[in-house]
């Protein structure tokens, strides 16, 4: 039998295939053809498939499937390695989930009160979206009961054995039912992973798809350097290429911020993501690169998970990875949404092993260009937004259409100088053209919106 490749050829929901029509989901990607079907079954799944790849859509409409509304207990678990992939899954699952009345999703993350969080609980949830030490927390409160999930999902699993939350991964599975259905998604899927998740499936159903990228789509360069050259290389990559946005992958936390000290210091506006910092402080990078305030995300592999760019226009391999399998999800990131993409890596002598696994997994030669080809064409690379923090958020009942219009209204902007707005729970960032931050800023550092003052501060 044929396998299906339109949504509304599987055996969903008339209102969830209704709604999946509205939201122009029309032709499945190849891991939702390969996985849903097997989902449908109720039969346990291993999914290998990189980012943006539509694996949340895939898993969402899997526990959509067999949701009981008007049973108020939790039903569907999904647990991610970061906060920023919890958010997405959330919302990609409340999409969704739009045509079937009374769902509530509940997001659960460190970084934010454990109070509100067990108040929501009281009220039930049908699904829950987590990351592994706070929802061992809930556990441990009893605030949680997970004895009724029907389906659990571990997205990104290599990620969270990575990050050290092998045992905290453990504990969440043994508060599951065990009649539950297992669902695991993971961009790799090396020896130790495979072993480490066999005690949480139940005969799985394995698919591997996507890990190879279009080269027409994505176009991959190798560049020679010495190691004490390396990060000088980085800027002059990125001063010949002028990529509006671009992550420069570092193996370690230190090559993270020296490289982020020398491209600052170039005028190339650039922000360091790694382990050592607050969620607060990871917040508000990601929420700059992702409205244009930053033009360089320098990040290890594993802090720059869960971020979901979807116009990125390079990936630089500042340090080429040991694994293929990392090296293809790294390059991954670009070309994305029918957009042409740029992958740069740079090579020390000593590394060329490694680009030999690359060209065998990759199955095509690695293209080599020398760094004294390129031209420089211009001095500096300074993104073309600047973010603006206002000293309020959901807390206060505020939308992005209120502080749009506090911003065009009050201090006179035009519509088009604004770019992305985030509203957090107690504070929000609003994207203003550089051109016109004196003017967004005006006199007083404060913004009137909703008829209440608010204090806002440029982030420099």
């Amino acid at each position: 039998m044929a396998q299906a490749q339109r949504f509304s050829e599987l055996a969903l929901h008339p209102a969830l295939l209704s709604n999946l029509s509205s939201l122009d989901y029309h032709e499945m990607t190849a891991i939702q053809a390969a996985s849903i079907p097997v989902m449908l079954e109720q039969r346990d799944l291993i999914a290998q498939a990189k980012t943006g790849s539509g694996k949340t859509a895939a898993f969402g409409l899997g526990i959509l499937s067999k949701i009981n509304p008007s049973y108020f207990a939790t039903q569907a678990l999904v647990v991610c390695p970061t906060r920023e992939l919890a958010d997405q899954v959330s919302n990609e699952i409340r999409r969704l989930a739009r045509a079937i009345p009374n769902i509530k999703i509940l997001t659960l993350c460190g970084g934010t009160a454990m109070r509100p969080q067990i108040a929501s609980l009281e009220h039930g949830a049908h699904i829950v979206v987590g990351t592994p030490g706070r929802l061992l927390d809930h556990i441990g409160r009893s605030s949680i009961k997970l004895s009724t999930v029907q389906t659990l999902v571990l997205d990104e699993a290599d990620r969270m054995v990575d990050m050290g939350f092998y045992e905290d991964i453990v504990g969440i599975v043994a508060a599951c039912s065990p009649r539950r259905q297992t669902l695991l998604f993971s961009a790799t899927y090396p020896p130790d992973i495979r072993k480490a998740s066999e005690g949480f499936l139940r005969d799985p159903v394995e698919i591997k798809v996507d890990a190879q990228h279009d080269e027409q789509q994505i176009e991959q360069t190798f560049f020679e350097v010495a190691n004490e050259q390396r990060n000088e290389a980085v800027a002059q990559l990125l001063l010949h290429y002028q990529p509006v946005s671009s992550i420069a992958f570092c193996n370690t936390k230190i090559h993270c911020r020296e490289l982020t000290e020398l491209l600052q210091e170039r005028g190339i506006t650039a922000l360091a993501l790694h382990g050592d910092l607050e969620q607060r402080d990871r917040d508000e990078i990601l929420v700059l690169f992702a409205n244009q305030s930053c033009s360089v995300l320098v990040a290890t592999d594993v802090a720059a998970r869960g971020i979901d760019i979807q116009s990125l226009g390079a990936v630089i391999n500042v340090d080429v990875s040991k694994d293929a399998e990392v090296h293809v999800h790294r390059v991954g990131r670009t070309g994305r949404a029918g957009e042409r993409g740029l992958a740069l890596s740079l090579v020390a002598p000593n590394e060329k092993r490694w680009v030999r696994l690359i060209e065998e997994y990759q199955q095509q030669p690695a293209i080599w260009q020398s760094l004294d080809t390129l031209t420089e064409d211009g001095e500096h690379l300074i993104a073309p937004m600047i973010s603006i923090c206002v000293s309020g958020g959901k807390k206060d009942k505020l939308r992005p259409g209120d502080l749009l219009g506090a911003f065009t209204n009050e201090m006179g902007l035009r519509k088009e100088d604004i770019g992305k707005i985030n509203v957090f729970e107690f504070s929000s960032y609003i994207a203003v053209k550089r051109a016109v931050i004196d003017q967004a800023m005006g006199r007083e550092n404060t913004c009137k919106i909703k008829g209440r003052q608010f204090k806002i501060r440029e982030i420099t």
